[in-house]
């Protein structure tokens, strides 16, 4: 199992750049054989995947909605994940949580068995 810690959320102007980590606690199983994503909710919205990473890192993907202007990135060393957004636009507004799987390269919400509590991301115009 895995306990997952987001930061680096906060406030942002139209074009900025944010970058959000996630620190993972993990025992049993380790951090290495966990898929990581992100993923965001605005108001009024569903979930929306935003980037995963496979185990070993060397595998990457991303919403069309963010491809270009997101990297993700982990560090099994350090048990953390991260997330470096880019050109940040106020579509981009949301509780962006980080999650942690048991598959190799999962990209749906219930491919994951363990979330973090989220962190606010907020793009003004």
């Amino acid at each position: 199992q895995v306990q997952l810690v987001e930061s680096g959320g906060g406030l942002v102007q139209a074009g900025g750049s944010l970058r959000l980590s996630c620190t993972a606690s993990a025992s049993g199983r380790p951090f290495s054989r966990y898929g990581m994503g992100w993923f965001r909710q605005a108001p009024g919205n569903e979930r929306e995947f935003v980037a995963a990473i496979s185990w070993s890192g060397d595998s990457t993907s991303y919403a069309d909605s963010v491809k270009g202007r997101f990297t993700i990135s982990r560090d099994n060393g350090k048990k953390t994940m991260d997330l470096q957004m880019n050109s940040l636009q106020p579509e981009d507004t949301a509780v962006y949580s980080c999650a942690a799987s048991t598959l190799l390269r999962p990209t749906k919400y219930y491919n994951y068995d363990y979330w973090g509590q989220g962190t606010q991301v907020t793009v003004s115009s």
